[in-house]
């Protein structure tokens, strides 16, 4: 089906009726999903409130499997001033490359195709694990065992809390993709720890750009040594990157010239530092909102 002319990102109803959701077929294995949502059938359930983009929630099938996925049309997506129009969809399928060749696969599948809004990202659903907890505000001025500070927060009132995340190898290791891909848009809603204990992160579309945009809660190792596995994934990112091979093409079809040159600027500087960013002090350094 041709794809229709831009629609607004609030014109799918953002209070459908609660979507009937297909049964969770858990997750299949580490191709099958791929293939899953490039070439299945997509059926629109409803559309996921509150983003600020068009978001639709969708099951997928084909060859007797299904699966839930999120859809988001190039079709729905907000103009931005420092990002190209209609580029948000190829920068999350960038991201889950680049995830993929460090080896910790902390994005969901995710691919760009053709739906019934035209053109856009296609990813798998993830059910988060409600229990699990990775942000919290607390009232001490310093974090508790297990816990890293990020920074104070006003809470109302008059009254301001410290936000710490985890200390967990989990978060680190998204901490030093998000300085990869340089994104612009780290907030909490973003972290899906799953039942099983596997973290997934989702939002990817403001990431890439060739300024420094790198805004995120998870600021708690800034300036400490990066570990080693970090360094050792980092390596063989920067040799993918340099080799011209499956890596380099992919993204060339999804990101600039200069955005491309961007990711193996950031990653040399990651290796060469040997440690994890701090934020600069020439902009603000945490999303807003937060969560």
């Amino acid at each position: 089906m041709p794809a229709p002319e831009r629609i607004p990102a609030g014109s799918v109803s953002s209070s459908p009726e609660q979507p009937e959701q297909p049964e969770q077929p858990g997750l299949l294995e580490p191709l099958e999903p791929l293939e899953l949502l490039a070439k299945g059938e997509l059926t629109v359930r409803g559309q996921v409130r509150e983003a600020s983009n068009a978001v639709l929630f969708c099951s997928v099938s084909y060859a007797g499997e299904e699966a839930s996925c999120v859809y988001k049309p190039v079709a729905g997506e907000r103009p931005l001033w420092d990002f190209p129009d209609g580029t948000l969809a190829q920068r999350e399928v960038a991201a889950y490359e680049i995830s993929e060749v460090l080896g910790w696969h902390l994005v969901p599948p995710t691919v760009l195709r053709d739906g019934p809004y035209g053109e856009g990202m296609v990813q798998l659903w993830i059910e988060a694990d409600p229990a699990a907890e990775l942000l919290a505000l607390v009232e001490e001025e310093q974090p508790g065992q297990g816990w890293k500070a990020v920074g104070f927060a006003e809470v109302g009132e008059g009254r301001t809390a410290l936000l710490v995340h985890a200390d967990d190898a989990r978060l680190r290791r998204l901490a030093v993709l998000d300085a990869v891909i340089n994104n612009g848009d780290r907030k909490g809603g973003h972290l899906l720890p799953a039942p099983d204990g596997v973290l997934y992160a989702i939002d990817h579309g403001v990431t890439f750009n060739v300024d420094d945009k790198l805004r995120t809660l998870l600021w708690g190792w800034a300036g400490e040594p990066l570990p080693p596995e970090a360094l050792a994934a980092l390596g063989a990112l920067s040799s993918a990157l340099a080799d011209g091979g499956p890596l380099v093409t992919r993204l060339a079809q999804l990101l600039t010239p200069a955005e491309v040159a961007a990711v193996r600027a950031r990653v040399a500087a990651l290796v060469a530092s040997g440690k994890h960013p701090a934020p600069s002090g020439e902009w603000p350094a945490i999303p807003w909102p937060p969560l």
